[in-house]
């Protein structure tokens, strides 16, 4: 699904990303554990091809597309999808529309209304984007998007930041959901979770884990056991490993 090759990123000319390599296979989920200040939201958007993030080396390769240089609707119209840990407020955009949007138009009021219900956002369609939402109304609102683009690959950015535990409950069981083994088929979606507290472990059947330091991978595995032995140890332990 996905395959990362040296991928260096700097901001504003400033080194955040050095030689990543990552490998995310069809139907697989992975974590993206780190530090604040890591490169972990760096990395999520310079997949999805934000212009502020500079590929200075590497190849990111999206189902045998090399897409390093592809501007974000192309990336968005080849099936990634990326839910923002903090998307802004949009005045005179109203929700359902732009989930009509995501959809490439394929979706009707009544298809998006049934999506909303799942997400408790069913009142929130004819509002503004964002515009007055809550926290957990906000996480909401993006995974409606997702749900609606219907994407290949999913990139979530700490879906559990500002979120209370009941609209946690919510967003975790929608997002597996979203990730999870189609009986018939198996997994249909692969995902990379970026996540701080950990909390949507809880919540997503995630296939590895890999901790990012310092603009670098450097360990991968369990990302439950990973996560273990971050509570009792920091992040600091993870570079003892590498």
């Amino acid at each position: 699904m996905l395959k990362i090759e040296n991928l260096s990123v700097s901001v504003e000319d400033k080194p955040i990303l050095k030689d990543i390599n990552l490998e995310i296979g069809d139907g697989e989920t992975h974590i993206l554990l780190g530090p604040n200040g890591g490169g972990k939201t760096t990395l999520l958007l310079a997949i999805m091809g934000l212009p502020k993030y500079k590929v200075t080396n590497g190849r990111i390769i999206f189902r045998g597309t090399d897409i390093t240089n592809m501007p974000i609707n192309e990336r968005s119209k080849l099936g990634i999808g990326l839910m923002f840990q903090k998307p802004p407020k949009v005045t005179g955009v109203k929700l359902f529309q732009i989930c009509e949007l995501t959809s490439g138009k394929k979706l009707k009021f009544e298809e998006i209304e049934k999506f909303s219900e799942k997400l408790n956002l069913r009142e929130h369609l004819k509002r503004d984007i964002n515009d007055g939402f809550s926290g957990g109304e906000i996480k909401r609102s993006e995974l409606l998007q997702i749900l609606c683009q219907n994407p290949s690959l999913v990139l979530l950015d700490e879906p559990e930041s500002g979120v209370d535990l009941d609209n946690l409950s919510v967003i975790g069981e929608l997002i597996n959901e979203l990730l999870e083994k189609d009986k018939v088929k198996g997994r249909i979606r692969s995902g990379l979770i970026v996540t701080h507290l950990g909390y949507i472990l809880n919540f997503v059947n995630s296939d590895k884990g890999h901790v990012l330091m310092d603009g670098k991978i450097i360990c991968s595995g369990n990302p439950r056991d990973l996560f273990e032995e971050i509570k009792k140890h920091g992040f600091e332990r993870c570079k003892e490993c590498n």
